[in-house]
């Protein structure tokens, strides 16, 4: 970080390739700006809902006051513990955020009252984690001396729902938990902890699996014994489709190690390696469970069986086709005859109701969480954070990539969430964890951030200096 005597400064300002000291009042520039952001999400999330209920109802919603408070004051409660405890931190990602939490309750409302409830204490609940995460983890490189409990929590979190009793089938994957009356996907905070233990798994291993260590006549090449990861990778992801029945989440915790792999040895190799890994292991579950050649046969050949297997998602591009370039408006549609429409298939809902405009807005403004999140990682001095930061946007992206794939038929369909958007406890809390931990992340790069030129003298008498990187 760059700082003046006698005032402290905490940001850069890069110009004309040279960096300079922050000046006087910078430092809750960020934070100013991520005020405005957060108040423009809320004007545009109460305008969606205004209209949702208009298009319903013929008048406005009678809640339409209370509706916005409790979002602005979510979201205020969320930049003042930014302000206190990441106040160097990207000011892009939680107004983004906040924006896509709005407009999935927006559509969770209009589809279901009881659902909508459920999904505000969600919410209240997610933000509230979000906080304790930027208040318990001060410096995310801390993350990386506990790899291997990490490791452990993100194993026992996969495996919980194989136990008898506790795990429970629905739709045809073995993906939830039931305690009580209340139903968890372990999985969503199981991602968190894999990326974590990857990144520090991988930063130890990076020089042994991007050099090679054994000749092989005039070549080097990697000795075997170092893609031991990779290998145990891949019978993770395999043991998760063959015993949970859930391709998504199969293909999502490969795709997350494959892409970190990828990061930390700079070996294009190992995406090639991991496809045709991925590719041989599907093939294989697809003739051992049935469960996953029927959802094969509905995504190839929904038209043949439109009232059974391929009904859903037969609904699915019919509302996307039905919405046009505009959409029928918020609330002109028949969005609930679509099987898990606030869950599996919201986009197809959003699709239908705000068209081709509002879903590629809605896909915008997931590119932005995900090209912020590699920004912050490029920005990293630390190697354990930059393939942390890297890893958790590859999260957001791969998720994003895969239930919206699904719902327009591109990929076969699975149970993954929309993040932010989808209804869900389980996936809303993880994912604001997620975004605490990116900007913590973001936060301690700002604040270390080393010029590459002497630094541009402003205001008389000011001394620049460079503050030691692990400060």
């Amino acid at each position: 970080a760059v700082t003046t005597v006698g005032r402290p400064a905490t940001d850069t300002h890069a110009e004309h390739g040279v960096a300079v000291a922050a000046l006087p009042g910078r430092r809750p520039a960020r934070r100013r700006t991520e005020l405005g952001l957060i108040v423009l999400a809320v004007i545009l999330t109460g305008g969606l809902y205004a209209l949702a209920g208009a298009g319903r109802a013929g008048s406005l919603p009678a809640n339409i006051g209370p509706f916005l408070g409790v979002i602005f004051v979510l979201l205020l409660i969320g930049h003042v513990a930014m302000r206190f405890l990441a106040p160097e931190a990207d000011p892009i990602l939680l107004p983004v955020a906040g924006l896509l939490n709005g407009i999935g309750y927006v559509f969770i409302a209009r589809l279901s009252s009881a659902e909508a409830s459920a999904q505000a204490l969600w919410s209240t609940i997610g933000m509230a984690a979000f906080v304790v995460t930027l208040l318990v983890v001060r410096r995310a490189r801390d993350l990386a001396r506990y790899r291997y409990t990490w490791g452990a929590l993100g194993l026992i979190l996969l495996l919980l729902p194989l136990v008898p009793h506790l795990g429970e089938n629905i739709n045809g994957a073995r993906l939830w938990i039931h305690v009580g009356s209340h139903e968890f996907q372990p999985g969503e905070l199981a991602k968190l902890a894999l990326a974590i233990f990857f990144a520090a798994a991988l930063v130890e291993r990076a020089e042994q699996l991007s050099r090679g260590t054994r000749r092989v006549g005039r070549m080097l090449v990697i000795d075997p014994k170092h893609l031991a990861p990779v290998v145990g990778a891949w019978g993770l992801s395999l043991l998760i489709f063959l015993a949970e029945n859930d391709l998504g989440s199969s293909f999502l915790f490969f795709a997350l190690f494959i892409g970190m792999l990828w990061v930390a040895t700079n070996r294009a190799i190992y995406l090639g390696l991991g496809a045709g890994l991925f590719a041989g292991g599907a093939a294989f579950a697809l003739t051992a469970i049935g469960h996953a050649k029927t959802r094969i046969q509905s995504w190839l050949h929904p038209f043949a069986h439109p009232t059974t297997t391929g009904y859903q998602i037969l609904q699915s591009l019919f509302a996307i086709a039905n919405g046009g370039v505009f959409g029928t408006g918020p609330g002109q549609s028949n969005a609930a005859i679509i099987p898990e429409a606030s869950s599996d298939m919201i986009f197809a809902v959003v699709a239908e109701e705000i068209g081709l405009v509002g879903a590629a807005a809605l896909l915008v403004a997931y590119l932005l969480m995900v090209g912020t999140g590699l920004r912050i990682a490029i920005r990293c001095e630390n190697a354990f954070e930059k393939l942390l930061a890297t890893g958790l946007a590859l999260i957001i992206g791969v998720q994003t990539f895969v239930i919206v794939g699904g719902v327009t038929n591109l990929i076969p369909l699975t149970g993954i969430t929309l993040p932010f958007v989808s209804y869900g406890g389980s996936s809303l809390i993880s994912n604001y964890i997620l975004l605490a931990l990116l900007l913590r992340i973001s936060d301690t790069a700002a604040r270390q951030g080393l010029p590459t030129a002497p630094s541009r003298r402003r205001g008389s008498g000011s001394e620049v200096r460079l503050a030691e990187a692990g400060a």
